[in-house]
């Protein structure tokens, strides 16, 4: 039974509550966020993309173990991020051919928008502390929709 200096469960935050709020310490400005709710989206895309021109089962790959890690962190993360996935993937069937073009030009334009939303911001983006927080911008786009909804994560 814990005293009352030891915090109880209850009290201590989630992780994915944690890594969320410091993934929004480098993501404050207006602009950089709004550059961010368009360019991780496409990021994602092109990252599929890429992964999908190696080997669609790379691609498949990737997101099952993308799912194993949102899972640990919240169900209605792992489901939107499922059907984020599904959506990305039908995407990337739909570009045929022309998915590695497509998805190499998507893959450097929304890098280059991100590093000019991080210079506005005046701070470096997460991922150089923790390759994690890879996995957790999409969270945090997500998160901006959840909270204007009032969903709870």
């Amino acid at each position: 039974m814990p005293t009352l200096s030891e915090p109880t469960a209850a009290a201590s935050p989630r992780r994915v509550d944690e890594l969320l709020a410091h993934y929004g310490e480098s993501h404050r400005n207006p602009a950089n966020e709004a550059i961010h709710c368009v360019a991780i989206p496409l990021i994602m895309l092109s990252l599929l993309g890429l992964l999908f021109a190696l080997h669609p089962w790379v691609a498949y790959g990737f997101v099952l173990a993308s799912m194993v890690y949102y899972a640990r962190l919240s169900a209605a993360f792992l489901l939107s991020m499922a059907l984020v996935s599904v959506l990305g993937l039908a995407l990337v069937h739909a570009m045929g051919a022309r998915v590695l073009p497509l998805s190499a030009a998507i893959f450097v334009l929304a890098w280059i928008a991100q590093f000019v939303g991080h210079r506005i911001e005046g701070r470096k983006p997460s991922f150089f502390e923790d390759i994690q927080y890879l996995w957790v911008g999409p969270l945090f786009v997500l998160s901006l929709g959840f909270r204007k909804l009032g969903w709870r994560w």
